[in-house]
């Protein structure tokens, strides 16, 4: 494992962590092991300030094979799958390291995960990506380092409720392994919300004890595969195959007339269409590729932007209840069992049934079930899809080729809420910190750890 010096230890945070630890009567927890609760409890527990992790779901060996068993089997873990266990719903994706976000913390993240056993080339690489193969062995890694400085991990308690006190936080509430006669409380003056995009009951629950949110637009859409052999051949033309290029990937977005934007997002060269569902009759995919990105297919998700107008209403949790339909629906198309519905891009171009495989063949497991996904969204995002494929066709020579294949659905793109944080960092109720993906501040791992890194140094920092 290759070792660099992090500059993630200035003298001043372990000063201000020393001040607030006197201060503190409890560690702060942070709730939730994805790449935000990550940071930010590797951040506090290098100041001096290691935190209490409570995370509902499994570690990550354990995570893995529940996720395995439900790819084979259609079993569904609810809390322990592609969703939800250590290291969050990015551990199960191709690793992007990819960000719009600028600054020192970028480099601190990309040192740390290094430092955690990444490949050294995401120091460098204008696309740097980890693998879910290398990710699963990172995060481990970045456990180990929060446990040798003193941070506790307490897999497969989920955060339930909070008690406050004058309008700050005096306690949280927790059950382990879902079992009610083991809920118990504990005492804390600082609480990290590091909670995902599909923490949907933590979201019920913040807003039913007032927490302040508000709804958030996302996009939905489906995942289109294509052979990564006519991908090479159109981005790379005569050099297409050569070694020192790799397995060729694409970012396509345009604006339709009717003000939608339509784009690509979260593409994996050489990977597979996953299953990510969390909850029982509601189907979900992803994607994810390996470090070597060596599978015979492409994918990427093909989305659609939608807001409070498709949702049908202002309330906070109305994109969540949208999300559901879009999920039930797909559920219900696929015939049960997490089967995914999917067709072949020419016959949802020309609106009519797929009856069968093309020349494409779908990676998704447990396995899809030939239909019409035009039965699944609403007339305009159908019509949005649609257009999407015939302009990015014109962009990447075969992308709307007959047999690409498309399944559904792509609902979980990013949070559908946004958690309020006031100047202070805080929620609502002071101590409470939303932070990440979850509560609508990041977009992706190397965002959500940014995020995460922050907003330790507003506990380190606060008074």
């Amino acid at each position: 494992m290759l070792s660099i010096e992090v500059n993630s230890e200035p003298q001043k945070e372990k000063q201000t962590a020393l001040s607030m630890a006197q201060r503190m009567k409890q560690p702060p927890i942070v709730v939730g092991s994805g790449p935000a609760g990550l940071f930010c409890a590797l951040a506090l527990a290098r100041a001096g300030l290691p935190p209490i992790i409570l995370e509902r779901g499994k570690d990550v060996d354990r995570r893995q094979t529940d996720v395995e068993l439900f790819w084979k089997t259609g079993v569904l873990q609810t809390n322990s799958n592609v969703q939800f266990g250590e290291g969050g719903a990015g551990t199960f994706s191709d690793g992007k390291l990819t960000t719009g976000v600028h600054g020192p913390y970028v480099r601190r993240v990309l040192e740390e995960f290094v430092n955690a056993g990444a490949p050294s080339e995401i120091l460098y690489r204008a696309k740097p990506h980890i693998g879910t193969d290398h990710l699963r062995e990172v995060v481990k890694n970045l456990r180990r380092i929060i446990q040798e400085h003193g941070g506790e991990f307490r897999f497969e308690h989920q955060f339930t409720g909070f008690s406050t006190e004058n309008g700050r936080l005096c306690s949280v509430r927790a059950v382990r392994a879902q079992t009610p006669e083991h809920a118990y409380s504990e005492a804390a003056s600082a609480v990290v919300l590091a909670i995902g995009h599909s923490a949907r009951d933590t979201f019920s629950m913040l807003l039913e004890n007032h927490i302040r949110m508000e709804q958030k637009n996302f996009s939905v859409g489906v995942r289109i595969e294509h052979p990564q052999e006519k991908i090479d051949q159109s981005q790379y033309g005569k050099f297409a195959g050569h070694p020192a290029l790799g397995p060729a990937d694409y970012k396509l977005s345009a604006h339709l007339a009717d003000g939608r934007g339509v784009y690509t997002f979260c593409m994996c060269p050489g990977g597979r269409v996953v299953a990510a569902a969390s909850e029982e009759n509601h189907l979900v995919t992803n994607g994810m590729s390996r470090f070597a990105r060596d599978e015979r297919n492409t994918n990427s998700a093909l989305l659609v932007s939608v807001d409070a107008k498709d949702f049908g209403g202002d309330h906070p949790l109305a994109g969540v209840q949208f999300q559901k339909n879009l999920e039930r629906r797909a559920f219900a198309l696929g015939g049960g069992g997490f089967i995914a519905p999917a067709q072949l891009a020419g016959d949802f171009l020309l609106g009519r049934e797929s009856c069968g495989v093309g020349e494409v063949g779908p990676s998704y497991r447990p396995g899809v079930r030939w239909t019409d996904l035009r039965g699944l969204f609403s007339g305009e995002i159908t019509r949005a899809l649609q257009q999407a494929i015939l302009l990015f066709g014109q962009k990447i020579e075969g992308f709307s080729s007959y047999d690409a294949v498309l399944t559904a659905v792509e609902s979980r793109s990013s949070s559908p809420v946004r958690i309020w944080r006031g100047a202070s960092g805080a929620s609502s109720a002071a101590g409470l910190y939303p932070c990440g993906v979850g509560a609508g501040y990041a977009g992706g791992i190397v965002s959500a750890a940014v995020d995460g890194m922050k907003c330790a140094q507003t506990i380190l920092t606060s008074n």
